[in-house]
């Protein structure tokens, strides 16, 4: 069974219910600096933090392309490889905005995986905690120590 690991307890249970339901192989939910807030499926930090990079960076280069071409930013992306899908999209809650990424194979589609991001966007946004902490910006000085926090919380190292 893969683990999951989360920063904050009120994404697991609709993090987990997700994942049930949708058949994914992994599943991140970040900031959309790339810091992580939850995880399934991966085995090492290194690896969360290769996909977290990767995730913003796409998030943010796909707004901002979307914005030159469209006047608005492109959101939902989705990208079909061999053997394995990936659907990267946001995720709002009272929170802020998230970046969600999934990969999922075969056993799965795409019309399932948008069906249960959404079901997952909802109960995100009814499980937030209504107290919302003041989050400062996140600045290169505490990026780098921000983000080895939350790895080490997802891994068991805290």
């Amino acid at each position: 069974m893969m683990s999951m690991t989360v920063v904050e307890s009120w994404i697991e249970v609709p993090l987990r219910r997700f994942v049930g339901e949708a058949g994914a192989e992994l599943a991140l939910l970040l900031h959309p600096s790339g810091q992580v807030l939850a995880q399934h499926g991966f085995a090492r930090a290194v690896d969360v933090m290769t996909a977290c990079a990767l995730a913003a960076g796409i998030h943010a280069s796909a707004g901002e392309l979307g914005r030159q071409l469209d006047g608005r930013p492109f959101r939902g992306l989705h990208h079909v490889g061999r053997t394995r899908q990936i659907f990267l999209a946001e995720a709002s809650s009272p929170r802020g905005t998230y970046i969600f990424l999934t990969v999922f194979g075969a056993e799965s589609s795409l019309g399932l995986v948008r069906l249960y991001f959404d079901e997952l966007v909802a109960e995100l946004a009814a499980a937030a905690p209504v107290e919302v902490p003041q989050v400062a910006p996140a600045l290169a000085e505490h990026f780098e120590r921000d983000l080895n926090r939350n790895l080490a919380v997802l891994f068991g190292r805290a």
